[in-house]
């Protein structure tokens, strides 16, 4: 189950690398993080469908897409300066609550 986890670990930070990847190319006119986001997004899916082996996938998606969300957040914040507010931080509050929910369902 830690390999299954890990797989799961591994498709979240290549998603958000992925993302990042698309704002540094500027819409496909930086040529480096223009590839990198296909190479990225890619491996993405491959650790997840690894991952769906041992997981629902309904868990999986789930916590692949609420926690990609949520570090998206964190790194436009810190690194791209975008604004944090009250509906930002409920949005991902629900979020949360939502993939737990689906856990413990």
């Amino acid at each position: 189950m830690v390999l299954t986890v890990s797989y799961l670990l591994m498709a979240i930070v290549l998603e958000v690398a992925g993302t990042t990847s698309m704002k540094l190319s500027n819409g496909f006119s930086n040529l480096i993080p223009s590839i990198c986001i296909f190479i990225f997004y890619f491996f993405s899916f491959f650790f997840l469908t690894l991952s769906l082996k041992k997981l629902e996938v309904s868990l999986a998606y789930a916590v692949w897409a609420g926690l990609g969300t949520l570090l998206i957040v964190v790194v436009g914040v810190l690194y791209f300066h975008e604004p944090m507010n009250a509906v930002k931080f409920l949005s991902l509050l629900l979020i949360i609550v939502g993939v737990v929910g689906l856990k413990m369902s």
